[in-house]
């Protein structure tokens, strides 16, 4: 395959694009994605922790050819945060030079001027010229941001538009692909939703997982990505605090072929469970399971095909 011309001119192409970077991505997700670049409305990805959102956003700054800006969202954030700040030690040290030099007053714009202004990712986003390529805003587990930042975000995403009191109102001359994620750690309210074009990411079934593993880590044999893939499965299975995403599926066959390893066997499991599972309360109750468990029967029988 090769990446077409342009990427985002239909879902089919989409798809076939991000495989082309290495993330897979289904029918129905190459859809959705599709839908929000083209209708110029955000996309809101909800899912486990590990299933790819966050990866998604990074592939389609690579598709778009451009930066990918990351807003990261917490408890307390808010809009100045988002949108900008001033340098104000910058600010300082030009108001000192300027009246060593001369003496004379500064006007009040000269200290507001847009060298010391400090642009947040959604202004960047927001600031992007026409005819530059389409920049890419992750908002990344609104979830944890509260009510007042989520409306703050409604109406900066309704119109595209931010107003900055020293400089006015800045209209977006080229729409960004706005991703926001949430890890459903608390509902996010309805109207932003309403606003978005909705997904969840499911964590992929067996044969995906094992194809992904194959594409982000392809020293790794696909009988021992089939291996772990399993074995995470079944650790999906345990109502863990944390059950392992994607990502630590990744992660652990990578490390089993670092170790040299070619099979997966309970010794290796005890010796790399903190690869995938995250909480001594679970790791407790993983071992509480039994460690053999986790080389399933299945992962065997595929050898013997």
């Amino acid at each position: 395959m090769t990446i077409p011309v342009d990427p985002f001119s239909s879902p089919a192409a989409l798809r076939s694009a991000l495989a082309e970077i290495n993330y897979l991505a289904d029918e129905a997700l190459a859809t959705v994605v599709y839908l929000a670049a083209k209708m110029q409305r955000p996309l809101f990805l909800e899912g486990e922790p590990g299933s790819g959102k966050t990866e998604l956003a990074k592939a389609l700054a690579t598709l778009a050819g451009s930066a990918l800006l990351r807003l990261q969202c917490y408890e307390g954030i808010d809009a100045s945060q988002a949108i900008y700040e001033w340098d104000y030690a910058r600010q300082l040290l030009y108001l000192r030079l300027a009246s060593d030099r001369d003496g004379a007053a500064l006007e009040e714009a000269e200290l507001f001027d847009e060298r010391f202004l400090l642009r947040r990712p959604l202004l960047s986003a927001l600031s992007v010229p026409a005819g530059s390529p389409r920049p890419v805003l992750l908002i990344d587990e609104i979830d944890r941001a509260d009510d007042e930042f989520e409306a703050f975000l409604l109406e900066a995403l309704a119109e595209y538009r931010v107003s900055l009191p020293e400089f006015g109102t800045v209209v977006s001359e080229n729409i960004p692909i706005v991703v926001l994620t949430s890890n459903r750690t608390r509902d996010v309210h309805d109207a932003l939703k309403r606003r978005s074009l909705y997904h969840w990411l499911e964590q992929p079934s067996l044969e995906a997982e094992v194809a992904i593993v194959r594409v982000r880590a392809p020293e790794v044999s696909e009988a021992l990505a089939r291996r772990v893939a399993e074995a995470v499965a079944t650790l999906r299975t345990l109502a863990l605090y944390k059950p392992p995403g994607v990502a630590e599926t990744i992660d652990w066959a990578g490390a089993l072929f670092d170790l040299g390893a070619n099979e997966l066997t309970a010794s290796l499991v005890d010796q790399t469970l903190g690869l995938v599972v995250k909480y001594r309360e679970d790791i407790a109750r993983v071992r509480a399971m039994g460690l053999e468990q986790l080389i399933t029967p299945v992962g065997r029988e595929s050898d013997s095909r």
